[in-house]
């Protein structure tokens, strides 16, 4: 046998080969690549914005006292410089306001926020005090609550926090009318007119329970009640038109009061969660 007639021969033989792996190859049930597992993206957002309306509901007995112990115990006083001027109290007006809350959660259940909201109040005089505009002040109370949320209920996500208030009052005005003064031996004394309003910068503690019903990973239904303990101090003058006939020097009669408002603030509105992952993509079927 030449050496060319086994050449070709060899190359025919792996002609038949090859033609034959391709024709099974094309038989064989075809495979199509696997799909890829679906990336799992974590949905807890850790910073949270509440936008509310909010009503302030001022709760709390105001004791009215006599600073130099120029009024009379006759008249109306229990004597003395710091004496209380008997039935004389004053109320805080109510106010309904929008309401700002900014907070961060370290953890799903674990959260601090900051309340800010800027109010106004008119405070009048009740008891001997009754009808007596004593002023109108500013008020600006920011709160800190550190919070734990209870996340084992769904959607609906109850809270409980506990924190500290300072607030600051101004753009104070005094009332500067005239009202009646009703003591308990006399009746009717004069008039008196409120003058030199001040109220003083106080510290609190706060407590709070609300919850927020999520719709999805981001926005979210608030309902929230608080209670703040706010009790400034407040200072100024009172004129009486009696005393003044009586005794001029007098007529000018400085007061001091322990205002406790220690409002409760009730509150409804929106919550929107973000700075997290989004909801987990839907993966396309092959």
């Amino acid at each position: 046998m030449k050496f060319s007639s086994f050449l070709r021969g060899s190359l025919a033989a792996a002609g038949l080969l090859t033609f034959g792996s391709a024709a099974m190859a094309a038989d064989l049930p075809s495979r199509k690549a696997a799909a890829p597992a679906p990336v799992l993206i974590d949905t807890f957002q850790p910073f949270q914005i509440r936008l509310k309306a909010t009503a302030i509901i001022p709760d709390g007995q105001t004791r009215v006292t006599d600073s130099y112990g120029w009024i009379l115990p006759a008249v109306g006083s229990s004597g003395g410089p710091g004496g209380d001027i008997f039935g004389a109290g004053a109320k805080v007006s109510t106010s309904v306001i929008p309401e700002l809350d900014l907070a961060y959660y370290f953890t799903r259940n674990i959260a601090v926020e900051l309340i800010c909201c800027v109010s106004k109040h008119n405070v009048n005089g009740t008891g001997a005090l009754a009808g007596l505009n004593i002023g109108s002040t500013w008020v600006f109370p920011p709160t800190v609550l550190l919070q734990y949320h209870f996340t084992n209920f769904g959607a609906f996500q109850p809270y409980v926090g506990v924190g500290v208030n300072f607030t600051a009052y101004f753009g104070q005005k005094a009332g500067n009318n005239y009202a009646a003064f009703w003591t308990p031996a006399l009746g009717p004394t004069g008039f008196n007119a409120v003058s030199n309003l001040n109220i003083q910068n106080s510290w609190g503690v706060a407590g709070q329970v609300g919850f927020d019903y999520m719709l999805n990973d981001n926005w979210g239904i608030n309902l929230d009640l608080k209670r703040i303990m706010m009790e400034p101090t407040a200072t100024g003058v009172v004129y009486n038109t009696a005393v003044a006939a009586l005794a001029p020097s007098k007529a000018l009669i400085p007061w001091r009061a322990k205002v406790n408002i220690d409002p409760w603030v009730v509150s409804a509105g929106i919550t929107y969660r973000f700075g997290g992952g989004a909801s987990a993509p839907v993966v396309a079927k092959y």
